[in-house]
């Protein structure tokens, strides 16, 4: 059997590019040699580089999707997007592979967009009975209007970029006059802010696929952090958060949190496996935060522990991902 030869892109150019290599890295290792050849391909900018064992570095040819190491070369049949943040989890590279005419494993361009951008996330689902936060939007020049935040929120809120993950420029503001340099922090890693108001409860993180037709809905997890919320060393520092699968909820709330996820995931048209992330309130409601169409995939990441809770193997939940992708291409 011929082996599927796939480009695994790794890092990308946002304060989260180190996670992303992680990810990378322990998704190469576990998928079926017998199956796929697979070579890392490290973005950062411009450069699009595979570093062969030996140490030498070797750049992608982006006009025709191609790499060539020693006189031999490699047209890749299939990209395989492990980016975290810009340009693999916002839509840029998505664009680039369709005009290449490469299958890939994750959301398709306008989905990318969409989920990366959190207020249009909201916009997306706002119709799917799926409960939000209440939210101001800031752009960047615009005047902060701090009282004017608190009289329509209330406090404390959170204060984020409206384009970025991990949690990179998050503030938790409990008094009016952080509010401003909360705000500041935040347009270092967007062009817009999202304030929002404070919904009380514990986070859950909910995995889910639809693949072939079929519903993946995995175990949830419960999300507790030893910091005020799940900001970044909560989420890749050991021992910073307690993550416990499957969470400790009932039969009601763990409905709600399925159904919700799967609403969001058709309304936003996503694609391959993506964690949608809530809020429980003490009465069992959900509050969606975000989704992340590229979720963390090392080995301390939500998502893995949740497959493995079903007793499925990343290489197995990739076979899965990529047959489907793959023929998803080949049927257009």
């Amino acid at each position: 059997m011929k082996k599927l030869e796939i480009a695994l892109l790794a890092g990308g150019n946002s304060s989260e590019r180190g996670i992303a290599l992680q990810s990378a890295a322990q998704i190469a290792s576990a998928l079926d040699t017998a199956k796929y050849n697979v070579k890392i391909i490290d973005l950062h900018h411009r450069d699009w580089i595979y570093t062969a064992p030996d140490g030498r570095r070797f750049p992608l040819d982006k006009n025709d999707f191609s790499l060539t190491v020693d006189g031999e070369r490699t047209e890749f049949e299939y990209a395989l997007i492990i980016i975290h943040g810009t340009p693999g989890e916002d839509g840029k590279l998505q664009g680039y592979l369709d005009m290449m005419g490469i299958p890939y494993s994750s959301c398709s361009q306008v989905s990318s967009t969409i989920t990366f951008d959190k207020i249009s996330t909201k916009r997306a689902v706002a119709d799917c009975g799926i409960n939000l936060a209440r939210e101001v939007l800031i752009g960047r020049g615009d005047k902060v209007d701090a009282a004017s935040v608190v009289a329509q929120l209330g406090l404390p809120v959170f204060v984020k970029p409206n384009a970025s993950g991990s949690s990179f420029g998050v503030t938790k503001v409990a008094v009016e006059a952080d509010i401003e340099p909360a705000v500041r922090k935040a347009f270092t890693e967007s062009d817009e802010v999202l304030i929002e108001e404070c919904i009380v409860g514990r986070e859950m993180g909910c995995g889910v696929m639809i693949a072939d037709g079929k519903e993946y809905v995995f175990p949830v997890t419960e999300i507790v952090p030893k910091h005020d919320f799940f900001d970044y060393e909560s989420k890749y520092e050991q021992g910073m958060s307690e993550e416990i699968t499957p969470a400790r909820i009932s039969d009601d709330v763990r409905q709600k949190l399925n159904r919700m996820s799967l609403a969001a995931y058709r309304a936003c048209r996503c694609r391959g496996i993506v964690r949608v992330d809530f809020i429980v309130t003490e009465a069992g409601e959900p509050y969606m935060i975000e989704i992340n169409s590229i979720p963390g995939m090392s080995s301390g990441s939500i998502v893995p522990k949740q497959v493995r809770a079903i007793g499925m193997t990343l290489g197995e939940l990739y076979d899965i991902i990529i047959a489907d992708t793959c023929k998803s291409r080949a049927s257009r």
